[in-house]
């Protein structure tokens, strides 16, 4: 059986909380070898931490900048702090889930820039890779990479083929997941095709972005048709999409984005089953 990496994993949402060890058994037993959980502000620090050390998995420590609006100031500090304390840890792996969103409403541009700056720069400090949330955002978020110093993983990447190649140039990796599923996915189903093997990593995003096979619409939820719940063991029957996308086989498919991942985040290759 092919080994996989979920190199995006909300396993602390509370979509989970009433069987969070059992998603990532069925993880495990789909082939899922590892999977990264990335922080998404100062109050689930200690959570992501306990979860990976739980299952034998790696995280990342940062504030999502759908957080920003409720963050204040001193939880960079608590941040700073959290990274100098933990970095001997060796499933520490990224800053994240950091960035930029253009989409939601309501949040404050200059505020989430001010959090994504600060948290490159902490990444710097610490010699940690960063996960980046990519939500209508991309060039703003190239501008301070390309100053910054760091790479990582550009996550659940949707821009152009022109900003993916400008993110693989200062050396990240890009994110793919169940939205190569659809068929009117059109732009990331011919990103995910076109662009070289040794740029792409595999990621659910679960609980979020569900598969197709997940998917119900506003009828058929109407209809009574629950929202299938996205989970790490969806990741090999996404990743094989991709690989028929491809027309390769879907063991080499694992083989490369699990090199590609370790070295996005290089910690990951001495968590490695094996290793």
């Amino acid at each position: 059986m092919a080994c996989w990496i979920d190199t995006h994993v909300h396993l602390d949402a509370q979509e989970f909380a009433p069987d969070r060890d059992e998603v990532r058994a069925r993880a495990a037993q789909a082939g899922v070898g590892l999977c990264v959980l990335p922080a998404v502000e100062a109050a689930n620090f200690d959570v992501v931490r306990d979860l990976a050390h739980r299952h034998a998995d790696g995280y990342a420590l940062g504030i999502h900048p759908l957080c920003t609006g409720r963050a204040s100031d001193a939880d960079l500090t608590l941040l700073d702090q959290a990274l100098a304390r933990q970095r001997a840890d060796p499933r520490l792996l990224a800053v994240g889930e950091i960035g930029l969103d253009y989409f939601v409403p309501g949040l404050d541009p200059q505020r989430q820039e001010f959090f994504y700056r600060e948290q490159l720069a902490l990444a710097r400090k610490h010699g940690l890779p960063v996960i980046l949330h990519v939500r209508r955002s991309a060039d703003r978020l190239l501008k301070a990479l390309r100053s910054a110093g760091v790479t990582g993983i550009a996550h659940a990447f949707n821009g152009s083929e022109q900003q993916a190649g400008q993110f693989v140039d200062l050396g990240f990796k890009l994110g793919f997941g169940g939205n190569v599923t659809y068929d009117r996915a059109q732009q990331i189903r011919r990103l995910a095709i076109a662009l070289p093997l040794d740029c792409l990593v595999m990621e659910t995003d679960s609980p979020d972005i569900p598969p197709h096979w997940l998917y119900a619409t506003a009828q058929q939820r109407e209809a009574g048709r629950a929202q299938g719940r996205n989970e790490p063991a969806e990741l090999p029957r996404i990743a094989g999409v991709l690989a028929q996308l491809r027309g390769m086989p879907v063991e080499q498919l694992a083989e490369a984005t699990t090199r590609n991942a370790c070295q996005a985040l290089p910690g990951l290759a001495g968590l490695l089953p094996g290793a």
